[in-house]
């Protein structure tokens, strides 16, 4: 047994910080949640307002935009049909809001950061190992920041979700600028381009294939927190996940499951194949 004498807790310290925050700093906070919360809920009316077979059909037309071909295109629209047939579609459509809110604030503060990284090295030899202790953190552990500082509901859940899966996209546009070729920088270089210029016209869109590949894991691991976000006040397909478990419904847990996992396909084929369009030829 580890001696009593050796022993000193955090645990007191943390909850003066904690409540220090809530109670001096009141108004961000406030702020914050009432700007997330506009975000979320315009995205979820939106969803719900549009109907269900032009999302199907948007969803079918962007895979065939960005696959390039028809059938698979028409596949993808298609995959989302059977969440309507399960009841499940306004769900469907809440969960989609919050990993859509999650997404962009997290492209919005990833990008810029990995960009940072790539060019200044010691910002990345700051950064890099809390990216590390993000992303081997437990997702459970998200929870414990978000909703002590902003309580229950939609907007503990994005901020937990986007802090879980803002890493991948800043790492992918960061390791997407370093592989930019050196002769291709020098050529620009020598042509008089600024380092603006440089970084807007030649390295970003090189560097675009890493980036998306970047979209495409920050909203895969931003689903996967959607059931583990429900614990908080997520709703949508988390919550009769949750709901299920709880009440040991195999049938129920198994069609929002399903569903949570027919998302994620149509999200992952997609952004998938938005990557590769910007891939460069090969010869």
């Amino acid at each position: 047994m580890f001696p009593k004498t050796l022993e000193y807790h955090v645990a007191p310290a943390v909850n003066s910080f904690i409540d220090w925050l809530v109670v001096d700093h009141a108004v961000f906070f406030d702020a914050v949640s009432a700007g997330i919360l506009s975000l979320l809920l315009k995205v979820n009316r939106f969803l719900i307002w549009l109907p269900w077979w032009s999302v199907l059909l948007a969803v079918a037309l962007l895979g065939v935009y960005a696959t390039r071909r028809s059938l698979a295109g028409l596949f993808l629209g298609l995959l989302l049909f059977p969440i309507g047939m399960f009841g499940l579609w306004p769900m469907a459509m809440e969960t989609l809001s919050v990993v859509i809110t999650a997404v962009f604030l997290a492209l919005i503060l990833g990008v810029p950061v990995g960009v940072l990284m790539a060019e200044r090295r010691g910002a990345s030899l700051v950064l890099r190992p809390l990216l590390d202790a993000m992303q081997t953190m437990p997702s459970f552990v998200y929870l414990i920041p978000a909703m002590m500082l902003f309580g229950l509901g939609k907007v503990p859940a994005v901020l937990a979700t986007l802090i879980y899966a803002l890493p991948p996209v800043i790492r992918l546009t960061e390791l997407g600028l370093r592989q930019v070729p050196q002769a291709v920088e020098e050529a620009a270089l020598a042509y008089g381009a600024t380092r603006w210029q440089l970084l807007r016209e030649v390295r970003i869109p090189l560097a675009m294939p890493s980036i998306l590949a970047g979209v495409n894991q920050t909203t895969m691991m931003a689903l996967a927190m959607v059931v583990v976000a429900s614990m908080i006040g997520a709703r949508g397909l988390g919550q009769e996940v949750l709901l299920a478990i709880n009440r040991i419904d195999v049938g129920r847990g198994f069609e929002a499951g399903s569903s949570v996992v027919l998302l994620a396909i149509v999200i992952d084929r997609i952004t998938q194949s938005l990557a590769r369009r910007w891939e460069p030829p090969t010869r």
